[in-house]
């Protein structure tokens, strides 16, 4: 199983940024895909996530209506429209999708808010 998470970079606060995720290297569908980041000196935190049936959502209240994650283009895919950005949201993004019972992890991208 193979996570790969991009769309990372340097953006100005206030400024969006879209990351993607792509699990492969299975069979079927994970049964849900979530986001989370990892700032500097900081424990990992939860930020979004997504079932991939019945399609619900749930967000951290520090992301709640400025961050929106959906299901990509391909299956087992999902995005993270980031809008509104501040310098404290800079951290390393990981995804990560529940398959088979288990969590996989990607390798995790990069995102830094600065002027």
């Amino acid at each position: 199983v193979q996570i790969v998470e991009s769309g990372g970079g340097l953006v100005q606060p206030g400024g969006s940024l879209r990351l993607s995720c792509a699990a492969s290297g299975f069979t079927g569908s994970t049964s849900a895909m979530s986001w989370y980041r990892q700032a500097p000196g900081k424990e990992r935190e939860w930020v979004a996530s997504r079932l991939t049936n019945g399609k619900h959502t749930d967000y951290a209240d520090s992301v709640k209506g400025r961050f929106t994650i959906s299901r990509g283009n391909v299956d087992n895919t999902v995005y993270l429209q980031m809008n509104s950005l501040r310098p404290d949201d800079t951290a390393v993004y990981y995804c990560k999708a529940r398959l088979y019972h288990r969590d996989f992890w990607g390798q995790g991208t990069q995102v830094t808010v600065s002027s």
